[in-house]
């Protein structure tokens, strides 16, 4: 039996194991990645699959290699046969998206298995669709478990450092193929519904593996999906059925709210609504949640106020390096009335002693970025507030990293960041090696471009450390890491941490009675 009729019948095996598929589906199953694959003949054995399945042990699966490895012969032969397009990751991607499309149950199946658990447990509901969407391979397991983790101590708590590799770098040939590919605007984005099921291009992933869930949130319909990023556990996302900008409103807070009681054992919050401040993508309104406790939501509140009218609120302001209220209650109404108050409050405050303007030339300033959560009986809302104003001095935002940090995090602090999750950029692997080397060599950091970037930054910790050495220099590096990060969601900020920066927060909220 030829080594392609071997990953055929692994990959229907494979199927066969998660519940993919199941054995009725076996022979159909195998002649369809054989038309995907173009190729006419078959060696292998139809028993094959279930042989295969059961050798498969639970983590075989979970680590995602086995699958990798079976995929890669496949992609191979393809790409041999001028299937592919192309020999780089992202016509790889494309292939081996197309062939889990194989494996995939119908949209409809998917939905009514999840409704199914969900009139059980909802916490059954999101643990099936989140195997679910691994097993499927649009969660790519051996691509998440290569990202750099590691949790940095401050005086804020534990923050979340991470390195991200699991998405894959186009190289120069599939980047100057998407940019002479055609335009079109289907999809219109990548968070659109009719991605689900949709073959990809050059210039936009493969989603032929990708199902969505349907929710209702305030009477519309949405949809919800998790990241296949994954950047903490259970990472969902939640977005509008129609295409439709980003927008923080008072039905915004109704929205997270509504998604919080479908999903109490999630968390869910909004990236802010103007470029600078908010995310990568504000053409769709969307949301972000999941299942996990970040170093945010287990900050205390260190000082309480109470707005005139808002007694049964509890209101206070978070010990966090970014300037957050957090409002708690049982009646999640009175919590939305209360936060549109300050949001409307926030649009049009302007305080210039702290740099603080509600618009500039009629450019708006202001805004936030909010996140709910269930706690106990009660539900909080955290308020966190945003201003995107740029100067000559900081082009690319008063508060956003500093040049001085850029070296390390350069690009927007979002929902994820806020919260106290840092997403590095991929090149920190290489040149935090390249650093590494040159400390323990020696050498010169300002001779070469990798590590010129970092040398000034170096030059501050290197003399808190009396001793830096094979033993202790990558736990050196993290925690410096992690403390850049901590300076970046300071200087994003609009009030400092200093007794200034207090008392004019102070005078916001003081402004809301």
């Amino acid at each position: 039996m030829s080594d392609i009729d071997k990953a055929v019948i692994k990959l229907a095996g494979y199927g066969l194991k998660t519940g993919l598929i199941e054995d009725e589906d076996l022979v159909y199953t195998v002649n369809q990645l054989l038309m995907t694959i173009e190729k006419e003949d078959f060696d292998g054995d139809l028993a094959g699959p279930a042989a295969y399945a059961e050798e498969l042990t639970e983590d075989m699966i979970t680590d995602g290699r086995e699958l990798e490895a079976v995929l890669k012969v496949l992609v191979g032969y393809a790409a041999g046969k001028g299937l592919t397009g192309g020999d780089s990751v992202v016509y790889s991607d494309l292939f081996d998206t197309k062939l889990m499309g194989v494996l995939t149950p119908r949209p409809s199946a998917v939905i009514r298995k999840f409704r199914s658990l969900y009139s059980q447990d909802p916490k059954k509901a999101t643990d099936w669709y989140y195997g679910f969407s691994q097993d499927t391979d649009y969660i790519r397991r051996y691509r998440v478990s290569r990202d750099i983790k590691w949790k940095t101590r401050t005086e804020y708590g534990d923050l979340d450092i991470t390195i991200n590799l699991s998405k894959p770098e186009k190289d120069p040939k599939a980047i100057a193929a998407a940019k002479n590919a055609p335009q079109t605007a289907y999809p219109k984005c990548q968070l659109c519904r009719e991605n689900e099921g949709y073959a990809g291009r050059v210039n936009h992933p493969a989603r032929e593996n990708h199902r969505v869930i349907p929710v209702t949130i305030q009477d519309s319909q949405w949809y919800f999906q998790y990241s296949p990023y994954v950047y903490y556990n259970e990472h969902c996302i939640v977005f509008n059925s129609n295409h439709v900008p980003m927008k923080i409103d008072r039905g915004t807070f109704a929205k997270l709210f509504d998604f919080v009681k479908l999903f109490p054992h999630y968390f869910v919050g909004s990236n802010a609504d103007l470029p600078i401040v908010g995310g990568s993508i504000l053409s769709h309104d969307h949301f972000q949640g999941g299942r996990y406790t970040f170093a945010m939501a287990e900050a205390p509140v260190e000082r309480t106020f109470t707005v005139k009218s808002f007694e049964d609120v509890s209101s206070g302001i978070v010990k966090w390096p970014m300037s957050c209220i957090r409002l708690s209650g049982p009646d999640t109404d009175r919590i939305i009335e209360l936060a549109d108050r300050i949001l409307i409050a926030w649009r049009g405050y302007s305080d210039p002693e702290a740099f603080i303007f509600a618009e500039t030339d009629g450019v708006p300033h202001n805004t936030i970025t909010p996140i709910a959560r269930k706690r106990g009986d009660s539900f909080e809302l955290d308020l966190v507030l945003r201003n995107n104003i740029t100067t000559a001095e900081h082009p690319l935002g008063v508060f956003h990293p500093h040049e001085k940090l850029q070296h390390i995090k350069k690009e927007n602090i979002g929902l994820i960041e806020v919260m106290g999750l840092a997403v590095l950029p991929a090149r920190l692997k290489k040149e935090m090696a390249a650093v590494r080397e040159a400390i323990l060599c020696g050498k010169d950091l300002r001779a070469d471009e990798m590590t010129a970037k970092h040398a000034d930054w170096i030059d501050e910790f290197r003399g808190s450390y009396p001793v830096i050495s094979e033993q202790n220099i990558d736990s050196i590096l993290q925690q410096e890491i992690g403390n850049v990060f901590t300076r970046v969601l300071e200087d994003a900020g609009v009030y400092k941490r200093d007794a200034a920066g207090q008392m004019a927060f102070d005078r916001f909220i003081n402004s809301l009675d």
